[in-house]
């Protein structure tokens, strides 16, 4: 193994927090991360970790081969896109990340076309709804909903996300139709809850524009957009969320739209987030290809709502 590789093994330690994080990532042992680094240390003739049995932390000549280590990774990465854009036909591995609704729903059809026209790109697809380093774990795309935190990173809307509200007419029998949103508010809710995000309130304009927050009686929680919606589909709780969520439900009459004159603020945008400007041929190729099966204005999911072009835009 060269330096070059044993930089990067390095830099590997210190984004992941451990060796065995770093061995666990490159499915090695951990014992062969350990050997490296201290090869590297000899090779350099100095100290980079002062290590513990349980930890370990840089030293001053380690944190400044880590700023070279991610120049080095930069730059090598400039390198192999600018080799791949000489390509007449993509290529390679293309490394995507996204939250499971998105993949099942509306990645996954478009990576089966697109493994059609172009046979060799090979495509590997994480299914996480953590927000993870996308530079750190090598994806070449992430799709989440919200624009990331990170500055660095390079974010392109895809779509918007309107919200709705919806209940069975199982649950519409029990409780009755509410015609206001005090009336709603009292009704049991399913709402979204994870460990970074948790919605209490409904979020609309009133009459004179105004933004309101009204808080929801909860009575069931999840961190699964498919798992609330089978719990309003039980007929023993509402629902309220982004309409990409929704599938044939509505049009098949097994949920209902509430309160449809509620002019609902917009949930947040859909976003393609990736490293670098300068794509790949096959990842700007796939990046196209997603947005077209989408759509460019009107997003394909809103088509499975029916009239939903009227519903909660205020009366």
């Amino acid at each position: 193994m060269d330096m070059t590789s044993r930089l990067l093994m390095l830099l590997d330690v210190v984004e992941h927090g451990s060796f065995a994080g770093a061995a666990a990532s490159r499915n090695i042992d951990r014992s062969v991360i350990s050997k490296q680094i201290s090869r590297l240390e000899d090779d350099l003739g100095v100290r980079l970790l002062n290590r513990t049995t349980r930890s370990f932390s840089l030293t001053a000549a380690g944190a400044e081969m880590i700023k070279k280590s991610r120049e080095l990774r930069e730059l090598l990465g400039q390198t192999v896109r600018l080799a791949e854009n000489y390509h007449q036909e993509p290529r390679g591995v293309l490394k995507v990340t996204s939250s499971t609704i998105i993949a099942k729903r509306y990645l996954q059809p478009v990576i089966n076309d697109f493994q059609k026209r172009f046979p060799q790109v090979e495509v590997e697809l994480r299914l996480d709804d953590r927000v993870m380093d996308i530079v750190a774990e090598g994806f070449d795309l992430a799709f989440r909903v919200g624009e990331p935190k990170d500055s660095t990173l390079i974010a392109r809307k895809i779509a918007r996300n309107r919200m709705i509200i919806l209940a069975s007419p199982e649950f519409i029998d029990t409780y009755g139709m509410p015609k206001t949103i005090d009336e709603l508010s009292l009704l049991p809710v399913a709402n979204y809850t994870s460990t970074s995000l948790r919605v209490t309130t409904i979020k609309y304009l009133d009459e004179h524009g105004e933004r309101i927050e009204k808080n929801m009686k909860s009575v069931f929680r999840a961190n699964d957009g498919e798992i609330l919606l089978l719990k309003a589909l039980s007929g023993t709780a509402f629902v309220v969320m982004p309409a990409f969520i929704v599938g044939s439900e509505v049009a098949d009459g097994h949920l209902v739209p509430i309160l449809p004159n509620l002019k609902l603020l917009d949930y947040s945008a859909m976003y393609a987030v990736y490293p670098h400007r300068d794509l790949p041929v096959r990842t700007r190729l796939f990046l196209d290809a997603v947005r077209e099966y989408i759509g460019k204005d009107i997003p394909i999911w809103e088509s499975n709502i029916p009239n939903f072009e009227r519903l909660y835009q205020g009366s």
